[in-house]
């Protein structure tokens, strides 16, 4: 989703590429099953042609371009009526747009079931759906409505920024300090300061020094649920949100390679035998399958400066549930050894070619040095609420208005932006929020906001078009609009029958 990050910029009077170079990841995925059959996701059309067919057969292409024509719906619409637009109030979300946009997105529909009116083997259901655990959701419980990732690497590809992610945040802070901003490390907060008189109002924040930072408005950026119960004057509310559904936590390894792998390509997934008993193991039972589907990225392949020369550098995500009751008295040390000894004998039987190991030598051999991040990690290390690394989950009764507030409902000149809040989780999303929450600020502190909201909002979506093998471009088919659903000579039945809807999703989200 490059276009958000060129908008950012483009917002703080900067141009994106004076601070760091993409580079476009070719394949985007190689995806492995657990027969060693391996499918490859590409943005190149004729490549993805052949491996559609592969499994499909020839009308497979068709139902593939009609699965992307409805990603680009569900993209499209996303991105102009959620993305960037803010519903703090329950009357924000009474409007008679939201019903056909929530009916033309699917939201009421299930991303795998989805997946099987265009993919009629299971193979491509799987390869087409694993994307949920982007959002950190099972694609049997994630609305349908987030088949636009799949879309949006398929047709805009995968960007990588030469220099590692970090570079986004080292570069707005670096536009930060540029515009006389500061920015103080190793200062962790013990509270944040709120009035107690009537106007309940956020005036700062304490440090755990003791020193107080007094300010005309308080952002968080730490995990919201986290900072309800203990930033924050704990409530009722701040009680209900640790009851919220959240998504999945992960064993996230970190490993120097001391040689270069040539069959590694940047990304990999690896998929369970067992798929949809694997996500109900880390979203109903709270633990890890025992042969869990992963995750390895290998930014080396694509950025030399990711490793020392000769060397690869490899990233490992296995996905796990979040901390839980019926999880604290397990043996962690011994599931994480066996997600590690998992992943290293299922690369080393299924990825590496010959000469890659010499003889005698095992996969474990290769690593010369390693960190990681376990469920408890993440919540001791970076304040994840339960050790969910993607905070809230994104069902329907968690986006949108059900989703905590940008701006706190009780304690004027509060403020949040992150996961957990509006509009949801993921850097892309992150990064509009982050946006959403700035005008929101300037708007009550009535400032002028500096950038032009309205060519902001209808600027077009950019994306690299799908082409058939001959080179032509294909034209992603729009829905049309059923008659039922004319705003204009049907605007009273729509009312009618979206009120109640409203309020029943209101307070079964209570």
């Amino acid at each position: 989703m490059p276009e958000i990050f060129e908008d950012l910029f483009d917002d703080l009077g900067e141009r994106v590429d004076k601070w760091y170079h993409l580079k476009r990841c070719d394949p985007n995925y190689v995806v492995h099953f657990d027969d060693n059959q391996t499918v490859t996701l590409s943005s190149n059309m004729p490549k993805m042609k052949s491996e559609i067919e592969r499994f499909e057969g020839k009308d497979g292409w068709a139902r593939f371009l009609k699965f992307m024509s409805e990603g680009q719906t569900h993209y499209e619409v996303s991105i102009k009526q959620v993305l960037l637009k803010d519903y703090p109030t329950f009357l924000s979300i009474l409007k008679l747009e939201l019903v056909w946009m929530a009916l033309k997105i699917h939201v009421f529909d299930k991303l795998h079931r989805r997946a099987r009116d265009y993919f009629w083997s299971e193979r491509l259901r799987r390869a087409f759906t694993f994307s949920s655990m982007y959002l950190g959701m099972s694609p049997y419980r994630a609305p349908a409505t987030y088949n636009l990732l799949q879309y949006a690497e398929l047709a805009q590809g995968i960007w990588y920024p030469v220099g590692g992610f970090h570079r986004l945040p080292r570069s707005l802070e670096s536009i930060t300090k540029k515009n006389g901003g500061r920015v103080l490390y190793s200062s962790p907060v013990k509270r944040i300061l709120v009035s107690n008189d009537k106007k309940r109002e956020a005036f700062g924040v304490e440090l755990e020094n003791g020193d107080r930072l007094e300010a005309d408005v308080v952002i968080s950026n730490a995990d919201l649920v986290w900072t309800y119960s203990n930033l924050l004057p704990r409530t009722s509310y701040s009680q209900s949100l640790e009851k919220s559904q959240l998504t999945c936590s992960s064993i996230s390894f970190y490993w120097s390679i001391k040689r270069k792998i040539p069959s590694l390509v940047t990304h990999q997934v690896f998929l369970a035998k067992e798929y949809r008993e694997s996500f109900d193991i880390i979203f109903e039972g709270h633990s890890m399958p025992n042969q869990p589907s992963f995750y390895v990225n290998v930014p080396s392949r694509i950025d030399p400066s990711a490793a020392p020369a000769g060397k690869d550098a490899m990233i490992v995500l296995v996905p796990i549930g979040h901390l839980h009751a019926n999880n604290l008295s397990n043996n962690w040390e011994k599931i994480v050894s066996h997600a590690r000894e998992f992943v290293l004998h299922t690369m080393e039987n299924t990825i590496l070619q010959p000469g890659d190991l010499k003889e005698g030598e095992r996969f474990s051999d290769l690593i010369e040095a390693e960190s990681m991040n376990t469920p408890h990690t993440w919540e001791k290390d970076l304040n994840l609420f339960k050790g969910s690394i993607l905070g809230l989950s994104h069902n329907i009764f968690q986006v949108i208005n059900f989703r905590p507030h940008i701006k706190h409902d009780t304690i004027d000149k509060m403020y949040f932006v992150g996961a957990s809040t509006h509009p949801g989780t993921g850097v892309p999303v992150v990064a509009c929020g982050s946006k959403l929450t700035a005008e929101k600020v300037l708007n009550d502190l009535k400032v002028k906001i500096p950038w032009d909201l309205t060519v902001r909002s209808n600027r077009p979506i950019t994306v690299d078009p799908v082409t058939d093998p001959s080179g032509r471009t294909t034209t992603l088919n729009k829905m049309s609009k059923p008659w039922f659903l004319d705003f204009e000579e049907h605007h009273w039945l729509l009312s009618l029958l979206m009120f109640p809807l409203v309020v029943l999703f209101r307070l079964v989200s209570y």
